[in-house]
């Protein structure tokens, strides 16, 4: 790393001092750029980094950006430091960095240039001959555009297994089955694309992406191509935390819940359902010949599973403001829609995931967020004052049971006050209806439980027509939960074979 540098330019009693003047770090990757400042007088009201201006010639901050504002934090500290932190680096993040504060003073405001500059490169095998009377070859782990920041060490793969922690170059003998790839130690998940030495034949596993981050009980698609140099015997996908690679479709924590899709030299995918928060993990394939077996210590695809969570922070005296937040940038959308619901009801006004009106600390509210085209994945609903708000929680999202059979649909409910009428009803009605009133369930539905308690509907001699989203509603003198609060969707099979998970009734095919 270069030595740090203090610049002042044009304003006495100013300056901006970096870390270092440049950075050079891998695709996908984090890297952090920090630098402290100092100022004549007055009190810093903003701190930022940016790489562009409006147009209008104002700088905009990385966090308002949107190729950047899901993948930054800033942190800055009590003795004029500021550090910021870029995750998931991508080729295009490569630009001249530069911080920017203003003070409450006239005139208080500054940039410190020349700025940081950062470069963002992939990793490759580069083969050459170890010399010109040898048939060795000589395998060098090398970037695309800039020498890597520091003095990495490297760790290499052979056929998917380590061979050796070594600094490149690396010297092997050819041969046509056999593929090589690098890693920097420490970031093994960026590894090189895995290469032939000899030929173009030879086995290798080339995965899709290196991360992932989906919704909890949302449904996850994990892709690779392969080539074997043989004829292939058996595949399968496995996850990197078990002492001993286990297919995961015959791993009872996975059972009617993951497939396989695809074929050779095409995308290979698994696909894994109902996800849970302990689905978080690597996940990697391999697949074996009558004489070889791809190694499985060749770094797959890292998935995170994250809920949706609304946190509660103070703005104005006596007001909130609520923040829906995952614990990862989902993949697929990084920047979603987001919908919001007040005691159950969906408020159309707000899209961000910031909610944008401060609310009122009032006892009897709860908010609720959820990502558009996943309503059924909303967060749990949070009181914004005290813990006794208003408030219904389904115990499943989905059910799946066989046709003929009875099924019980579950929540728990809090109201604010005194509370005068519950039912169930399905969400397909133009008006919510009673089901203990709807002709169609008559003899069939039943209501048990208690206050606080599981609430629940009982529907016997099931049908397909019973099909449908079911959502739960009480009253109170004053108040009535929302009806497009979404609830337990409930699939009629007349499928035999069932088996129970904790969040769902699923089909075994």
């Amino acid at each position: 790393m270069s030595n740090c540098v203090s610049v002042v330019l044009g304003q006495i009693g100013w300056s901006v001092t970096y870390t270092t003047q440049s950075i050079c770090t891998l695709k996908g990757s984090t890297v952090e750029l920090s630098c402290s400042y100092i100022y004549p007088s007055g009190t810093v009201s903003t701190t930022f980094w940016f790489t562009k201006n409006d147009a209008e010639g104002n700088p905009v901050s990385l966090s308002d950006d949107p190729d950047y504002k899901s993948r930054v934090t800033y942190h800055r500290d009590k003795k004029n430091g500021h550090n910021l932190t870029i995750t998931d680096l991508r080729e295009s993040d490569s630009a001249t960095y530069k911080f920017r504060f203003t003070t409450d003073q006239t005139g208080g405001k500054y940039t410190g240039d020349p700025g940081v500059t950062l470069s963002v490169t992939d990793l490759q095998v580069k083969v050459t001959p170890y010399s010109r009377m040898s048939t060795w070859k000589t395998l060098t782990c090398s970037t695309t555009s800039c020498p890597l920041t520091g003095n990495p060490t490297y760790t290499w793969y052979k056929n998917g297994q380590v061979v050796t922690e070594n600094t490149s170059p690396y010297s092997v003998y050819p041969n046509a089955m056999d593929s090589y790839s690098c890693a920097v130690k420490g970031q093994e998940y960026l590894h090189s694309p895995a290469v032939c030495v000899q030929g173009q034949s030879c086995s290798r596993v080339t995965y899709t992406k290196r991360r992932i981050c989906v919704l909890k009980g949302s449904t996850v698609n994990i892709s690779c191509t392969y080539v074997g140099h043989y004829s292939t015997t058996s595949t399968f996908w496995f996850r990197s935390d078990k002492s001993t690679p286990e297919d995961l479709t015959r791993d009872p924590g996975y059972a009617g819940r993951v497939e396989y899709t695809g074929t050779y030299k095409g995308p290979f995918t698994l696909r894994i359902s109902d996800l849970r928060q302990e689905d978080s993990a690597e996940y990697r394939f391999t697949f074996k010949t009558h004489n070889f077996e791809w190694g499985h210590s060749f770094p797959g695809i890292t998935l995170t599973v994250t809920g949706l969570q609304v946190k509660v922070t103070p703005a104005a005296e006596g007001q909130k403001t609520l923040t829906c937040s995952t614990t990862c940038t989902l993949t697929d959308n990084p920047n979603p829609t987001y919908i919001w619901y007040k005691n159950g009801q969906h408020l159309d006004e707000s899209t961000s995931p910031q909610y944008k009106d401060p609310v009122s600390s009032n006892y009897e509210d709860s908010y609720s967020c959820a990502v558009k085209g996943h309503e059924d994945l909303r967060s749990p609903a949070v009181c914004v004052q005290g813990q006794n708000c208003s408030r219904v929680t389904y115990t499943k999202r989905r059910i799946c049971v066989l046709k003929g059979s009875t099924v019980d649909i579950s929540c728990t409910y809090v109201g604010y006050y005194y509370t005068t009428s519950t039912f169930w009803f399905r969400s397909d009605k133009s008006t919510p209806e009673d089901l203990t009133r709807d002709p169609g369930y008559a003899g069939r539905v039943e209501y048990t439980g208690t206050y606080r308690g599981p609430f629940t509907l009982r529907i016997s001699d099931l049908r397909q027509e019973d099909s449908a989203e079911y959502r739960f509603t009480f009253k109170t003198h004053n108040f009535e939960w929302g009806h497009s609060f979404p609830g337990t969707t409930l699939t009629v099979t007349g499928n035999t074979t069932l088996t129970e998970h904790d969040d769902i009734l699923v089909i075994l095919h």
